[in-house]
């Protein structure tokens, strides 16, 4: 009788601490809404001022490298007072609050998941803009990461079987939608290749010999060669002759990064074809792989004329974002 009390008296115990752990417990729902659109929380006062002012001039400026305008975030301004319930649900959020001293705090999963939040105090509204405009870089950077995670996320739903020749000719994992094909494939460069209602979304992925890039002065005049050469020899026009190459009226926007934890050379801006009414953005990253003395080169270009082009671009971009260089 006694060691059936005990046994009772455990049972009892573990019982308790499991309901106690499921109240503790924070249950949070699946976040919502169309990649690259922000909620921004604010009061209407802030939003009217100059608050509102450098919120709309940071984080809907022009994408850089698109041929048309387009803002890096569609914004939708929530008045603090109405901030709850499927308010809070958006997947980037960025909130606006009075604080003591200036600061920027980034959240993850607050309200919602998964869910970006990053929050920006200041005293005042000029602190406020100062504090925006200093820590502009990281925020956005943080909020394009967490919509990169969800484009890459929603491509996993779907990928392709067919990147076994880029690992085996390349040495790369690269995930990509199944309706992408192979439309090019030699021993050293493969051209992936979407159709869409106007036009076509495509992935070049080749290497190079690090020699190739000399980090100097003249390193954008550098890069610009080796894709207008990948161009000549691999992507033709419409006319005998010619072939995709760098557009000569606009100098390209350059800058580093990291890719698979390696340092990264990123090159935006339009690529044309002389003499056919073609053209588009690209966007070039130079993965730099010292183990295999090789830069590993991919670009995502789009031709998709009369219409918006970021969401494309960044469907590219978040595809190229996947390369893992093996080991």
């Amino acid at each position: 009788m006694q060691r059936i009390l005990s046994l009772l008296l455990v049972v009892i115990t573990l019982w308790s601490c499991n309901d106690e752990n499921s109240k503790n417990k924070r249950y949070l729902t699946d976040s919502n809404g169309n990649l690259n659109h922000l909620s921004v929380v604010t009061d209407n006062d802030n939003w009217n001022g100059a608050v509102g002012e450098t919120i709309r001039t940071i984080f809907a400026a022009p994408v850089d490298g698109l041929p048309q305008k387009e803002p890096i975030f569609n914004i939708n301004q929530i008045p603090t007072s109405v901030f709850s319930d499927f308010a809070t649900k958006n997947r980037i959020i960025l909130k606006i609050e009075k604080g003591d001293a200036p600061k920027v705090i980034i959240k993850r999963n607050v309200y919602a998941k998964p869910q970006k939040v990053v929050l920006v105090q200041g005293k005042d509204p000029q602190q406020i803009s100062r504090v925006l405009t200093e820590k502009k870089d990281k925020i956005i950077n943080a909020l394009k990461a967490e919509e990169i995670t969800e484009r890459q996320r929603l491509i996993a739903k779907s990928l392709s079987t067919e990147g076994k020749p880029l690992k085996d000719s390349l040495g790369i994992n690269i995930k990509f939608p199944s309706f992408y094909r192979i439309a090019k494939a030699t021993d050293d460069f493969f051209w992936l290749r979407r159709d869409i209602n106007t036009g076509t979304l495509n992935i070049m992925v080749y290497e190079i010999p690090m020699d190739r890039i000399k980090n100097d002065s003249t390193i954008i005049q550098q890069v610009i060669a080796v894709r207008d050469s990948i161009g000549k020899k691999h992507i033709p026009g419409p006319t005998e002759g010619s072939f995709m190459k760098t557009e000569e009226a606009y100098s390209p926007f350059f800058y580093t990064t990291m890719l698979d934890n390696k340092p990264t050379l990123e090159m935006r801006g339009t690529w044309d074809v002389d003499g056919a009414w073609m053209a588009g953005p690209f966007v070039t990253f130079l993965i730099k792989d010292t183990e295999n003395n090789r830069y590993v080169v991919a670009e995502g270009f789009a031709f998709a004329p009369s219409v918006n082009k970021r969401d494309y671009m960044f469907e590219l971009e978040a595809i190229v974002k996947s390369i893992r260089v093996l080991e």
